[in-house]
């Protein structure tokens, strides 16, 4: 479990509980955006046995991506959709990306399956970048505030998720359409990876099978290619979030 504890004027700021469901999936641009305001954040690794806290004793919540499924049996799993639902219920700020969507969805009664394609890096199998667009819903919603209606995207995910009448679609894609979802008033889910930075992106390359096939070469000149708009959007898209939930 690491810690991050800032103090100021002697008073404990407002933190963030961050879940990693893999020891290589970081927060990315979201730890960028937190050392800018000087947010205080907690950060547990299930995949090395660190056993998660009451949600409620933190101001916002952020489960991070994995190769696990939100439909797996596993004790890890449960703990962690219950705690998801415990936190929407009680109205906490969260954000969910990849694996992290489909758990907040789960929890708030949508479903997981697997999607008709399965979605890696930058480009789909007809060498078409992956682009999200926002919805007319999504427009308006204060996540997606002053930024563009399309976004280039890095995928890398074989589920998707069926929402239920009560969550709102944002933003959708081409080959996997729920890509942006709100649960609820400040619950939000994203199934691609805005977070995504250089550094991330070499620690996928080392443990995911599919992105080897790619070649870490080309995966980096792709990124290159798009970095400069793909991190200002990366950092506005976790600024908003932290607007939303009354952080920064």
């Amino acid at each position: 479990m690491r810690y991050n504890r800032i103090i100021k004027n002697n008073e404990m700021t407002k933190k963030i509980l961050i879940v990693k469901n893999i020891t290589h999936e970081g927060p990315g641009l979201l730890d960028t955006i937190l050392e800018r305001y000087a947010i205080d954040s907690e950060t547990v690794d299930l995949s090395s046995g660190e056993i998660l806290p009451d949600p409620l004793h933190y101001d916002a919540l952020v489960i991070l991506g994995g190769p696990q499924s939100a439909n797996d049996k596993t004790e890890s799993m449960q703990r962690e959709i219950e705690l998801a639902s415990k936190a929407m219920k009680a109205g906490l700020p969260c954000l969910g990306i990849c694996l992290g969507l489909q758990v907040l969805v789960k929890a708030g009664g949508g479903s997981v399956i697997r999607n008709p394609l399965k979605e890696t890096g930058f480009f789909d199998h007809e060498g078409e970048p992956y682009m999200v667009e926002l919805t007319e819903t999504g427009k308006k919603d204060p996540l997606f505030r002053n930024m563009s209606d399309t976004f280039r995207v890095f995928q890398l995910h074989g589920e998707t998720v069926e929402i239920t009448d009560t969550m709102q679609l944002l933003a959708e894609g081409v080959h996997c359409r729920n890509q942006a979802v709100r649960i609820g008033t400040n619950a939000y889910g994203l199934q691609c990876h805005f977070e995504l930075t250089p550094e991330m992106l070499t620690e996928l390359v080392k443990v995911d099978r599919d992105l080897q096939m790619m070649h870490e070469e080309d995966l980096s000149m792709q990124f290159h290619a798009i970095q400069k708009e793909y991190t200002i959007t990366g950092l506005s898209l976790m600024n908003n979030f932290l607007r939303i939930a009354g952080i920064a």
